[in-house]
């Protein structure tokens, strides 16, 4: 019994490591610290000072305080009219300190990030959207997959994987 006990503390001892790993998860930045970090999945922490939404439906989350001039704002949270459903209101929001996690982007000579799902204020990713010209002409209904490979064609070629004219002959017994 006591080699049993020796064997669960030794497995106990060589997992808690990694289990404190697991549990630390990285700091939100500043606006300003995110203004610096483009092309980085980050999590960002502002103060929604105002929402503001254009005709279009395209929703802005303003974290630059109102004294600062809008040339000197360098970061935004901009939610796209198509995502409106998966946000939601966002109105609830103005005069708060948000988290908002999400891949900070260069957008018109400012960096920005895309507020896609509201999960992203839990700290969760944005929502997954497939690269349009990955996906041209395809649908569901079709039995062709939905990106051009050569190396996918029924008809073999050259590039194929396992042509028939380049197979070796298996010996006879």
């Amino acid at each position: 019994m006591p080699l049993r006990i020796l064997q669960w503390l030794v497995l106990f001892t060589l997992a808690a490591p990694g289990l404190a790993f697991a549990g630390n998860s990285k700091a939100c930045v500043t606006a300003d610290e995110a203004s610096k970090l483009t092309n980085k999945e980050v999590c960002v922490t502002a103060h929604v000072y105002d929402v503001v939404e254009l005709p279009n439906g395209t929703r802005f989350l303003d974290v630059c305080a109102p004294q600062t001039p809008d040339e000197a704002c360098r970061f935004t949270i901009v939610s796209m009219q198509e995502d409106r459903d998966d946000v939601g209101e966002l109105r609830k929001y103005k005069d708060m300190n948000v988290r908002v996690r999400g891949i900070v982007r260069p957008m018109h000579g400012r960096a920005g990030m895309m507020l896609s799902h509201s999960r992203q204020f839990s700290g969760g990713p944005p929502k997954f959207k497939p690269n349009p010209r990955l996906v041209r002409g395809f649908n569901g209904e079709t039995s062709r997959p939905p990106v051009y490979d050569p190396n996918l064609r029924s008809q073999g070629g050259a590039r194929a994987f396992m042509n028939s004219r380049e197979q070796e002959t298996r010996p006879t017994k």
